[in-house]
């Protein structure tokens, strides 16, 4: 059974994706083909997806230097055909976090990334 705090909670991250403040920065393309937008005020966010269900972050430091993703770990929750898909991403070799979506996700999608840090910091991400 799914709680209504969940469905409350997805709803409102979806609804604060194109509501965004004024002065965010545009996703810009990413070394990697992907989505590059700010996480927070110390990190940058590349969101990798291919149509696939696996789903790649490439995390940098403000200068676009790879940072390690020891430590890090990520929930994603990115709008597919229109409705919230919600799932966890976790440190891969590199500057990576990998995570599998139950479906698909096409290029160019719409979503969010909460970032906790190895230092329990956490940063939103807006693709």
């Amino acid at each position: 059974m799914i709680r209504p705090a969940r469905i409350l909670a997805a709803l409102t991250l979806a609804a604060s994706i194109t509501a965004g403040p004024a002065n965010a920065h545009q996703p810009r393309l990413g070394p990697h083909g992907g989505a590059l937008v700010d996480a927070g005020t110390r990190h940058h966010a590349e969101l990798v997806a291919d149509g696939s269900a696996t789903v790649t972050v490439h995390l940098s430091d403000m200068a676009d230097a790879a940072v390690p993703s020891t430590g890090f770990k990520a929930e994603a929750i990115l709008i597919v055909d229109g409705k919230p898909v919600r799932f966890a991403l976790e440190p891969a070799e590199a500057s990576r976090l990998v995570g599998t979506a139950p479906v698909g996700v096409p290029k160019g999608v719409k979503g969010a990334l909460r970032l906790t840090a190895p230092d329990g910091a956490t940063a939103q991400a807006k693709f």
